[in-house]
């Protein structure tokens, strides 16, 4: 976007798959006003809590509930310590390992011996939540249908244009036979247009 934007091009919305909605895009187009047409990894989105693992939460209390209806003793939040990992916080829910050495659903569950049993769950950051409503919108909707046509345009570059394989070495080649790609597919385009 960088490039584009000192080339002279307005970005105003950047579509793409989920792989561009990590928290750092995200950060960076709120910052700078741009829309980012990308949907959340199902990870964030829908968190990592799983229903087929028998926790549930308890909104009373604020707390988890194992499958065996034991409900958390304390819980803790927990911010990723290293500098290089871009990870939610996460809170984490402590477990009684007195109910848990009991418990008719103890396998798959407690590791025997363990002096604690615990249950994590990622916390969605304030950028990450805002994604999540304007993926609903119909707005969201109505732009990533052009997706569609950036992917087939991408494929042709690939296929018929030789740019699914370096021809040299070096990230100027690469550029340059990025350019002469476009600019051919450009030119096949306007021909097209004009009706020739």
């Amino acid at each position: 976007m960088e490039k584009s934007e000192n080339a002279g091009v307005d970005v105003e919305v950047v579509i793409g798959d989920s792989a561009y909605s990590i928290k750092a895009n995200l950060d960076y187009t709120e910052s700078k006003d741009i829309q980012l047409v990308s949907k959340l990894m199902p990870r964030v989105s829908q968190g990592q809590h799983k229903k087929e693992d028998g926790f549930t939460f308890n909104k009373d209390a604020g707390m988890f509930v194992c499958k065996a209806g034991h409900m958390a003793a304390s819980k803790t939040l927990r911010h990723n310590k290293q500098e290089f990992r871009k990870e939610n916080p996460r809170m984490v829910y402590y477990f009684d390992v007195k109910k848990c050495n009991h418990c008719p659903y103890r396998e798959g569950c407690y590791k025997e011996g363990s002096k604690s049993k615990s249950y994590s769950v990622s916390i969605t950051s304030e950028v990450q939540s805002k994604q999540k409503v304007f993926q609903e919108s119909d707005e969201f909707r109505a732009l990533s249908k052009k997706r569609y046509m950036i992917e087939a345009k991408n494929g042709e570059l690939k296929n018929r244009h030789g740019y699914d394989r370096a021809e040299s070495s070096g990230i100027h080649s690469m550029e340059i036979q990025g350019a002469t790609a476009l600019f051919a597919v450009n030119l096949l385009r306007i021909n097209k247009l004009r009706g020739k």
